[in-house]
């Protein structure tokens, strides 16, 4: 009997158990009795693992997942805590970068400007025209005795002085009026290569509306170009158109008409940035060299105009300046920004104003001027007692 429990026990694995019911229960000695026992040890083991797995599946719960928090945001929260141990107070947030309000105030200043330098420029150009007539007429006599010393001279021989005399001779009265407005931009146009200048040159010769200097970058920003390109396109416009401005107004009034644009079309541009709220930086001739464009194809509209690209298509002045006036309203309504739109069409509508009704209001009222320059001039010390001219 003890050999067949072993092997029971043996295939049934309850080895372990048999020998602990025995040395137990010693007084058990038969068969019914000990598979009793066995049996009763079976349904407890059976109703411990029952409970224990209820009790997993009905009272456990599993941990929730601890949330941690970012990198950035713990490494915040600890050097917080930190601080606040040793009594000492966080370090302040960097300060936002500060977005300019839409605030038309900062524009009265400009507008003054505009006005007052738009007048001081013509009436230093009718000063400029009364000076240059009493030169003429006084240098005359002059003139005709240095014409005949030159033909009772020997003649040199020729030279590079001599060669770029006779260019400059052979200039129109306009070309070399924009000369030297020519010079003066390519000027500017080393500045910007200087690296010692650059921060001078953000802040004097770009305009902005938003920046610290307001008036007179809507001057020196007429002469600004950064881009090689840029200038050049500008600049062959003007060479182009000089000859006929300076012929219909004279090389004063030219003056006059050229600086005050460049001012208006900044202004222009200024009002536009500020209420669209897109503020940036611009430059170039682009809105004075419109109102000259604007002026000699309203006073010809009828004169045939070709693009340097394409000479063989020729249009009439009046259509082209009805295409770039189109050209720039579409850009400042669409919101284009590769070209500031807004002082192209300031400076174009300028120029047509000034054909119109600004010569008739402008220049021609220039008179009582001058009688005041010329009666301070007649008064002056060193001057005649008499007024000629």
């Amino acid at each position: 009997m003890f050999a067949r429990r072993r092997r029971w026990n043996r295939s049934s694995g309850a080895q372990a158990l048999y020998c602990d019911a025995h040395r137990r229960q010693p007084q058990l000695q038969t068969d019914a009795d000990f598979f009793s026992l066995l049996e009763m040890h079976v349904l407890e083991h059976r109703l411990c693992q029952f409970t224990l797995q209820t009790q997993q599946r009905c009272g456990f719960r599993k941990v929730a997942k601890k949330v941690e928090p970012k990198k950035g945001v713990a490494e915040e929260a600890e050097q917080t805590e930190i601080l606040h141990k040793k009594g000492e107070a966080p370090a302040p947030d960097p300060p936002t970068p500060r977005i300019p309000a839409r605030s038309f105030g900062r524009l009265v200043k400009p507008l003054v400007f505009t006005i007052g330098f738009t007048g001081c420029s013509f009436g230093g150009a009718a000063i400029w025209q009364y000076e240059s007539l009493k030169s003429r007429v006084q240098s005359y006599f002059d003139d005709v005795k240095a014409d005949w010393l030159e033909k009772k001279r020997p003649q040199k021989q020729a030279g590079l002085g001599k060669q770029v005399n006779q260019w400059w001779n052979s200039l129109s009265d306009g070309q070399k009026t924009v000369t030297g407005i020519i010079a003066a931009n390519a000027l500017v146009f080393c500045c910007w290569r200087v690296p010692s200048l650059q921060r001078t040159m953000v802040k004097y010769f770009t305009s902005n509306p938003s920046s610290k200097a307001l008036c007179w970058p809507m001057l020196l920003s007429t002469f600004s170009h950064y881009s090689l390109f840029h200038m050049a396109a500008n600049m062959y416009v003007l060479w182009s158109f000089s000859s006929s401005i300076v012929n219909m107004m004279g090389k004063e009034q030219f003056m006059a008409l050229y600086l005050s644009a460049g001012v208006i079309s900044t202004f222009v541009s200024y009002v536009s940035k500020t209420a669209m709220g897109r503020f940036g930086p611009s430059l170039g001739a682009s809105g004075a060299i419109m109102t000259v464009l604007a002026a000699v194809c309203t006073k010809m509209p009828e004169a045939k105009l070709a693009i340097i690209f394409l000479p063989m298509y020729t249009f009439t002045a009046g259509n082209a300046l009805k295409a770039i006036v189109a050209l720039d309203t579409t850009g400042l309504i669409l919101g284009w920004r590769f070209f500031d739109h807004a002082a192209h069409l300031g400076g174009a509508l300028f120029g047509i104003w000034y054909i119109i009704y600004g010569h008739e209001l402008i220049w021609k009222n220039r008179e009582p001027l001058v009688k005041m320059w010329h009666d301070f001039r007649t008064r002056g010390p060193g001057a005649g007692g008499n007024g000629s001219m």
